[in-house]
Parts: structure tokens; sequence; C-alpha cells
């Protein structure tokens, strides 16, 4: 049996019982000026008499033979501890002076200053910063007085320093993805999503989140909408609810081509008008003071719907056209483009709410910027016929390489293009290339969603100047209502 089992043995005062190994007692003047005695209680009258046979008080012991009657006896002492040194215990003992409230130390009065015995037992909450306003003024105040406090209170800030830091508790916005893509590696889905779309599923998930955080009243925050329109940025400001219907309302679009029903109703145009003339529409007939419930699950609802209808398409549906008013785009391409608008509507919209928000991942950004990069030359053909660019200088056949500016993205997403500058048609080649122009890939998005003019682009460039503007311009020219 080892030295802490019990046998059942060691019963107090029997055979094999352990000594009780006491604590030191600290003397009297270590707990501050001794109190006053207790008063005497007066004693009873059998007390004062005594025992008539004895002449003792009641309860006192006969003397002993040859003891003195008179003499004082004094107490009887503890009785010996026959325990080894390395056994005593460090621990103040508990006497009936810690019982005792009239031996505490006073507490201060309301307004005064802690003992010095408080204030040092309130520093490590100081260094954590987890006192009172109140504590925490008195503790500074007594840390200019007391130079062991303040040192170690120095100690313990430093220690605070080496605690792992506070996590933020949103979910990263790229948990979604990984579980998937990690879920698709082991089991392939019976009905993949199309590579072309998986950018607009992530990105309106990711809105998706964002509006689930928000309160009633953040919905009607002021959101601040930019484009460029041909010359010059435009601003607009609306609400969340009011960006939201603006994007479900653009969605529609692709929805109708789809065949799905189309989510302005019976306030749609009756032509097929630009994504401006839809959103005004939708805002005229729902307002843009539109709460969570009136727009959010709508939207959503129509999202999903989009990404399971493409799914179920197969593979033919990837070249069906999608009007835009003027202009026309694959399916493919067109949801990419609105998977671009949902990542720069949510960062208007998180920026409105102080609300951290992050780019879509490198592969889907790459995609995002090889659409922008391919309409670069229709673009430039747009402004071009609008006297808004210089004319072309050399056009060549159908396929041709023609003239060619070198564009370079650097960062997440990006890689290098070939725009052609003179015709559509034309095909851009490393030959031909007559200008360079480098630029982040986080600049380049800003650039074609209109939230920074050309002018205050940061590029590297060179090469013809006037090619060099007419491709920046073009490029902030991509953005719309």
């Amino acid at each position: 049996m080892g030295p802490d089992e019990w046998d059942g043995r060691e019963h107090p005062g029997g055979h094999g019982e352990r000594p009780r190994i006491p604590s030191p007692r600290p003397a009297a003047e270590d707990r501050g000026p001794l109190p006053d005695a207790p008063p005497v209680p007066p004693a009873s009258f059998a007390e004062l008499v005594g025992d008539a046979t004895t002449g003792l008080p009641h309860g006192r012991p006969e003397p002993g033979p040859g003891a003195d009657p008179g003499a004082a006896r004094e107490p009887a002492p503890d009785p010996p501890h026959d325990v080894d040194p390395e056994y005593e215990s460090d621990d103040d003992p508990v006497t009936d002076d810690d019982r005792d409230p009239r031996h505490h130390p006073p507490l201060p009065a309301p307004g005064g200053t802690p003992p010095h015995k408080v204030l040092k037992s309130l520093l490590g909450a100081w260094a954590l910063a987890a006192c009172s306003p109140e504590e925490t003024a008195a503790v500074e105040e007594h840390l200019t007085d007391c130079a062991a406090c303040a040192e170690e209170a120095l100690r313990l800030r430093d220690a605070v320093g080496l605690l792992h830091p506070a996590d933020s508790l949103d979910l990263d916005p790229l948990l979604r993805s990984r579980v998937l893509e990690g879920c698709l590696g082991r089991r392939p889905a019976r009905i993949p999503v199309p590579e072309w779309a998986t950018p607009y599923d992530a990105e309106t998930a990711k809105l998706d989140a964002l509006l689930r955080d928000m309160g009633e009243a953040e919905w009607r925050a002021p959101v601040r909408l930019r484009w460029f329109d041909g010359e010059r940025p435009v601003e607009r400001e609306t609400t969340v609810g009011g960006v939201i219907g603006h994007l479900m309302a653009v969605d529609g679009l692709v929805a109708t081509a789809l065949g799905l029903p189309d989510p302005l109703g019976a306030a749609a145009p009756s032509d097929t008008p630009s994504p401006r003339r839809r959103t005004e529409a939708y805002w005229r007939t729902a307002g843009e003071e539109t709460g969570p419930r009136g727009v959010h699950d709508p939207w959503r609802e129509q999202s999903q719907a989009l990404i399971r209808t493409v799914s179920f398409a197969g593979r033919g549906a990837a070249e069906l056209n999608v009007p835009y008013g003027r202009f026309s785009l694959a399916l493919r391409d067109s949801f990419l483009d609105r998977a671009f608008e949902c990542w720069v509507h949510a960062g208007d919209i998180a920026e409105a709410v102080d609300y951290p928000y992050v780019p879509p991942a490198s592969g889907h950004l790459h995609l995002l910027v090889d659409l922008a990069a391919r309409l670069l030359p229709v673009a430039l053909a747009d402004r071009r016929r609008a006297g808004l660019a210089a004319p072309a200088q050399g056009l060549v056949a159908a396929g041709a390489p023609g003239r060619t500016l070198h564009l370079e993205v650097e960062g997440n997403g990006g890689g290098h293009w070939y725009i052609a500058l003179d015709s559509p048609a034309a095909l851009g080649s490393p030959e031909c290339t007559v200008a360079h122009i480098a630029l982040d890939s986080d600049e380049f998005c800003q650039l074609a969603a209109g939230h920074i003019s050309p002018e205050e682009t940061a590029v590297g460039q060179d090469g013809e100047r006037e090619a060099i503007r007419d491709v920046l311009f073009a490029t902030a020219a991509l953005s719309r209502l």
C-alpha cells in the first residue's frame, strides 16, 4: 500500500494515525496593533462563593498534595508536534482572530484610497484591462508612488503581451469554398456547378453572409454607388436595400434568358432595357428603403435558382446569349459579369456599415480580370465611334495581328494579356506591342468598377502615351450602374 492510500486504520486518535501538520502561527504584532481585551463578564454568585467543601470556584480542579493553594495556575501548553520541518505547511492557519471581524483592517470609506494590499491584488486585472474605471484610476495613482508595485505592473503588462491575440469571431469568408473543394475532391458532385459559374456562387454566398449579420437599422445605411460615365465619374446614393434591389433587377436579365421568372414582374419594361433602366424601374416600384425581408430573401432565392438552372442545363448553355440593352454577353461571361458586380457592390455595402470584406479567391479573381481584358477591344471601338478615343492607325484583316498593348496585372488573379488596339477582330500579339502597362489586380478591378478615375490609377507604363490613355479610359468605361 502506498503512502497516500488509506487502509481504514487511521482513525483520529487511533493506532496508525498520521500526525496533523499544523501551520506556523504568525506573530500577533504582524496583524497590526493588538486589540483591546474583551470585557470580562460579571461572575455569578455561586462562582464568587465557591464550593462549600473546597472553597474553590465551581469547575476549578482541586490542587494536588503539597501544592500552594494561592499559586496562580498557568494554562496547559500545546502538545508537542513531532513533525519534520520539510512537512511544515506555509499556509496561514485559520485562527479565531481571522474569524473575528474586529481584527480585520478597516475598509476604506467611500471615495477614499484603498489600502496597499487591495491595490496590489488588482495589478493582474489592471494589466489585462479588466478593472473598472474607478479601480484603474486608483491603481495608476498608486503606481506613481509605489516602486515595487510599478515594477510588478510592468512585468505583468509584458506577460500580457505574450498571450495569444484575440481572434476574430467572424468566419473566414473562404471557409465555404475550402469545405466544398475538399468535399468535392473526395466525391465529385453528380451535377457539378460549371467552372464559369463558381465565382458567382461564391460571391453571392459571401454577400448573403454579410447581410445576415446586419441589423434592421443597417439596411437603411446610406451606400454610395460609383461608376464612370464615358468621360467623368458619377455617384449616386442609395441604401443597402436599394443595392440588393439593383443586383436582383440586373440578375433578372440572366434569369429571363434562362426562362426563369422576372423579379420585376409587371413592373418590367416591355422592351429590352439596360441594367440602369431596370434598376430605376425596381426602385420606383419597391422603393429604396426596402427592409431585409422584402429584398434579401427574393435576391438569394433568385441567385440559388440561377446556379441550379445552369448546373442542370449542361455545357450547351454556356454560349446562350444574354441581352444587356445596347450589347449582349454569352451566358458564361454574363455569370462572370454578375459575380464581379456582386463583389464590387458587396464592398460598397461593407464600407457603408464598417464591415471587413475580402476580394474573391485568386482563381475566381483571375476569371473576372480575364473577362475585363477580353472586353477592352470592344470598349475601345465604342469609345472611338463616340469620338472619345484616338482613331485607328492601321486596320488589319480579322484574326490578323495588329497594334497591341501589353496589359500586365500583378498580384492575386493577375496575368498577362495582349489587347488589340485598332479593331476588336484583330489579334493581340507580343510582336506587335507598342505599349506596356502594369498595375495591381485590385487597382485594375477598382478602375474597371469605376471606383477610381484613370488619372488616379497607379500604373507603370511604357510606350505610346495615347494608346495607354485610351486603354485606361476604356477600362473605366466598362463600369455602369
